[in-house]
């Protein structure tokens, strides 16, 4: 504030009244006064007055994921509350919508507002642009995905893990005739997920070039007519592996409308609401959001508090959570018919 009243040659109450819209100014001095603010890309800080208090904390965080409306999301986001509101901190939260662009601007909000710390599920390619907040200690923990570009804690879901135990599990069931429906591929958690899968097919004896592998589905629309087009096709797999709550519906609505659903076995990664009450109920690798939230956190509570141990990267097991669709073995499949085509009809 100092230096845009030095270049508009006017006192740092004026630059004041001019900023928070006060009356008592000109309008030739308020034109300088703005053209010295875009000149010098002067932001306001809005949190000035709260950092009067002991130790400059203004006692909140910064939480940005992917979409606070997804379930998954939802509730990292009410844990994170959780720990948070028991120590007085305030969460200030926001969606991603997985635009990297996006990620930079909030961040950047974020940072006007002078919060404590920020929680924070990657999108960019690299984090490497916080380095210089990171390099005046401002406390970061990552959530779901891992930072590139710069070190510093994060809390993730074992992701190639979880899908290997998924392979494994439809392996067992006597299944060779695989297929992988997977989403965005330029998102980490996807990539290991995909990683989990093929290494689990190699150990396995199974050829990755006997297996259709079908990416980038980003809608649940988009994953149910990949999949009628998979299961109507002349070599059609007896088992798929969903990477994605998304992708498992569109899946689970294409074997309904096939009248498949009895026949081709299904294991998603991701639990989702009423999984359980379908007939039959889906398999899942099912996260625990809800540990993922606590425990990252913990760590931004431990950061704030002076804990500058080397960061690490805190890996939360996923379950394998057996309720029907996918034990649901080659066998069956090879002894059904093949599959209908026709659409259902709206009732």
């Amino acid at each position: 504030m100092r230096d845009v009243a030095a270049l508009a040659g006017v006192g740092i109450k004026t630059v004041s009244r001019v900023i928070n819209d006060e009356p008592g100014v000109s309008e030739a001095t308020g034109r300088k006064v703005l053209e010295a603010v875009q000149r010098l890309n002067y932001q306001l800080d809005m949190a000035a007055g709260s950092l009067r208090r002991a130790g400059r904390q203004t006692l909140s965080i910064g939480l940005l994921l992917p979409s606070v409306a997804n379930p998954f999301h939802g509730q990292i986001h009410r844990a994170v509350e959780d720990v948070l509101a028991a120590h007085g901190i305030a969460v200030l939260a926001a969606s991603l919508d997985d635009d990297a662009e996006r990620e930079r601007a909030l961040v950047s909000a974020f940072h006007r507002r002078r919060v404590d710390g920020l929680l924070l599920t990657p999108v960019a390619k690299s984090q490497g642009y916080l380095m210089p907040e990171h390099s005046r200690h401002f406390p970061m923990v990552f959530i779901d995905r891992e930072p590139l570009g710069i070190d510093a804690d994060a809390v993730v879901s074992d992701n190639a893990s979880g899908a290997a135990r998924a392979a494994a599990h439809l392996i067992s069931q006597g299944h060779t005739k695989l297929a992988y429906l997977g989403g965005r591929t330029d998102i980490q958690t996807a990539r290991e997920r995909l990683r989990g899968f093929t290494e689990e097919l190699g150990r396995a004896g199974i050829s990755t070039g006997t297996v259709a592998f079908l990416e980038g589905l980003r809608s649940e629309e988009s994953a149910r007519t990949a999949a009628r087009e998979l299961l109507t096709s002349e070599e059609p797999p007896t088992a798929i592996f969903s990477a994605q709550i998304l992708v498992t519906l569109g899946v689970m609505r294409a074997l309904k409308e096939l009248a498949l659903n009895r026949t081709v076995a299904l294991v998603g990664f991701g639990d989702f609401t009423l999984s359980d009450m379908i007939d039959p109920g889906i398999s899942v690798v099912a996260q625990h959001p809800e540990h993922i939230g606590k425990l990252a956190a913990e760590r931004i509570l431990a950061r704030i508090g002076g804990d500058r141990q080397q960061p690490r990267t805190y890996i939360v097991p996923s379950q394998l959570v057996l309720r029907g669709s996918g034990e649901i073995s080659s066998t069956v499949a090879r002894r059904m018919p093949g599959p209908t085509t026709s659409r259902p009809h709206a009732v």
